[in-house]
């Protein structure tokens, strides 16, 4: 039997009761049902200064940078909840791919990205529930050369959504944010057989 695919899900935001961290662990739920191994990750655990060339050049990357790269290189896929700030993607987000994206010595280009596959998904208090972000997350992972599965779900007035335990109100929602993981965890699998 192969090695199961191994998955890394995290959230674009480092706030405490995030709406999108939330969506991500209802997504991982459904990669570890379809028989995944998953890694839920949270970015305030990789704090990064903001990506400057020079200080690349002066002190090589962030150990925060190289520690998430190490996990996302291990990783097949990635399950990413991605919050909308102003029309695109977080800071946050868009910093840690920056860093990770930088190729150490040796290393090939894009390592911790190329050939592995994706599924996005936002939670937002407005009334598009990030969909505008997810476009931009969407171009930038397909330039990285992902492969990013068509289906994405965007949940709007979020902030009123989900149970005190962390599941969506409406259980036929909860079972389509589940369904992402699963379906990331069976088309990995598939490519991982290639």
């Amino acid at each position: 039997m192969s090695d199961p695919v191994q998955l890394l899900a995290f959230a674009g935001s480092t706030r405490t009761q995030s709406l999108n961290k939330k969506l991500v662990k209802i997504a991982a739920e459904g990669a570890r049902k379809a028989g995944a191994v998953v890694t839920v990750a949270d970015l305030r655990d990789f704090a990064m200064p903001l990506f400057d060339e020079d200080l690349e050049s002066r002190e090589g990357p962030p150990p925060c940078a190289t520690q998430l790269k190490k996990l996302m290189i291990a990783s097949d896929g990635f399950i990413i909840s991605s919050p909308e700030y102003n029309s695109s993607i977080s800071a946050v987000l868009k910093n840690a791919i920056d860093w990770v994206s930088r190729a150490a010595a040796g290393e090939r280009p894009l390592a911790a990205f190329s050939g592995k596959t994706a599924v996005l998904m936002a939670a937002s208090p407005g009334a598009l529930g990030g969909l505008r972000g997810l476009v931009h997350l969407r171009a930038i992972l397909g330039n990285l050369n992902m492969i990013v599965l068509p289906e994405q779900r965007a949940i709007p007035t979020a902030h009123q959504a989900f149970e005190g335990d962390g599941r969506l109100k409406d259980a036929t929602l909860h079972e389509s944010v589940e369904a992402l993981g699963h379906r990331l965890a069976f088309v990995t699998r598939k490519l991982k057989a290639v």
